[in-house]
C-alpha cells in the first residue's frame, strides 16, 4: 500500500537558492522537490510537494493532510517562531509529523531558538540543509516498514 507524504513549506523558501545562499545553501525549491520526489519513489510514496506565502493556505492544506496523508514533513521556516495557527492546525492530526529545517536554527539568532511547530511534531531535523528532507522521508520509510 502506497504511503502519502505531505511535504509542505512556509513562507520564503521559493527564494531557496537565491537568499541568502550563506546560510541556506545554492540548491532551489525545485531541486528539493526533485530529490523529495527521488526518494520518495523509492520507498513506494505519494508525495504531495507545497509551498505557500499564505498562512492560510498553509492551514488548509494541513487540514487536507489530515484526512488524506500518511505522514507531513515540514518546513515552517518563519512561522515556526510566530504561529500558534499553524502549531493547532497540526495538533489536530493524528498521523506524524516531521519538522524540517535547512539551517541550525539553535546557531541563529535567539527568536529562532523556539518553535511552536516543535511541541506537536514527532522529530525535527535542523541544520543539515536540503538534506534534511530525504532523512525524513528515510525516517518515515523505517517506520512504515517501506
Amino acid at each position: 500500500m502506497a504511503h502519502t507524504i505531505f511535504v509542505l513549506n512556509g513562507p520564503n523558501l521559493n527564494l531557496l537558492g537565491k537568499r541568502q545562499p550563506e546560510i541556506y545553501g545554492g540548491e532551489t525549491l525545485a531541486d528539493v522537490e526533485a530529490e523529495c520526489r527521488r526518494v520518495g519513489n523509492e520507498f513506494g510514496f505519494t508525495i504531495e510537494f507545497r509551498q505557500t506565502n499564505a498562512e492560510f493556505q498553509l492551514i488548509d492544506w494541513i487540514h487536507e493532510a489530515r484526512e488524506s496523508a500518511d505522514a507531513i514533513v515540514i518546513n515552517p521556516a518563519g512561522w515556526s517562531h510566530t504561529s500558534v495557527a499553524v502549531m493547532d492546525a497540526l495538533a489536530a492530526c493524528t498521523c506524524p509529523i516531521l519538522e524540517v529545517h535547512i539551517s541550525n536554527i539553535h546557531r541563529r539568532e535567539e527568536f529562532r531558538h523556539h518553535s511552536y511547530v516543535s511541541s506537536v511534531a514527532a522529530g525535527v531535523i535542523c541544520g543539515f540543509g536540503t538534506h534534511g528532507y530525504p532523512l525524513a522521508l528515510q525516517h518515515l520509510a523505517k517506520r512504515f516498514g517501506a
